[in-house]
């Protein structure tokens, strides 16, 4: 295939255009940025799961105090019903010894309930304490991950701004390439390769290996408009250097 220097040129433009569009591209699907955006999701969601816990466990810890308080008040109150049959001096002596027996059982009962409670309410206010404390961490996360959100999103638009652009200059850099030449290029890209690299001294630009003495002395034999492969990686071989003017 024949091509003209200024073709050729311009190809060499095109394959400098094409990595630079794959490199933001990589940039995109890599972007520090969405790494940081991870991670302030992944510590805003476990301190939400800390704090679902929490709320949990107050709950829990609520029950356990209204039901301690509905025994002791359960136990005051028969409590006050045996000291009033006491004080009404209606009972014999035998059912005054037994209301005395229970009276002080039923002491001991809310003493030990009442020390329970204490117990729970000291938990809940330990557990209180740690709610607000990772409720706290919630807002300040979520405040951390609203502007690692922000900062991601800047990142991307701008990224996708570059992409525009250089598929814009690519639009116009390829309307202006010979069709067949264009195609060619396109079909080693399509390859997963490089389309075109220049010739940068023994190397091809395209894979980075040396080509031996015999191709290169073919190449240099060659006539200046004639389009050739690297023997390596089939790119298409440049043998100029800077761009289409």
């Amino acid at each position: 295939m024949k091509a003209e220097v200024r073709q050729q040129r311009s190809l060499l433009e095109l394959a400098e255009l094409d990595a630079e569009i794959g490199r933001i591209e990589h940039r995109a699907k890599n972007l520090p940025e969405q790494r940081a955006l991870g991670e302030a999701q992944v510590g805003h969601r476990e301190a939400g799961d800390r704090l679902a816990a929490l709320r949990i466990a107050l709950a829990d810890i609520d029950e356990q105090v209204a039901k301690f308080e509905g025994e002791i008040d359960s136990v005051r109150q028969r409590g006050d019903r045996d000291r009033a049959l006491m004080d009404g001096g209606t009972i014999d002596p035998k059912q005054l010894t037994e209301l005395q027996h229970e009276l002080d059982t039923l002491h001991r009962r809310q003493t030990s309930l009442e020390d329970s409670l204490l117990d729970v309410l000291e938990r809940r206010e330990e557990l209180a304490a740690d709610h607000q404390r990772v409720l706290a961490e919630v807002d300040d996360l979520q405040t951390m991950l609203s502007d690692a959100r922000e900062v991601c999103e800047q990142a991307g638009a701008q990224l996708a701004h570059r992409r525009a652009e250089s598929l814009s200059r690519r639009a116009d850099l390829t309307a202006g390439i010979d069709e067949s030449l264009l195609a060619l290029y396109e079909r080693q890209r399509s390859r997963g390769g490089v389309g075109a690299g220049p010739l940068q001294g023994r190397r091809c630009g395209a894979c980075r290996i040396e080509i031996d003495k015999g191709e290169l002395a073919r190449i240099a034999a060659a006539p200046e408009d004639e389009v050739l492969r690297c023997p390596e990686c089939s790119a298409i071989l440049l043998r100029v250097t800077g761009s289409h003017a």
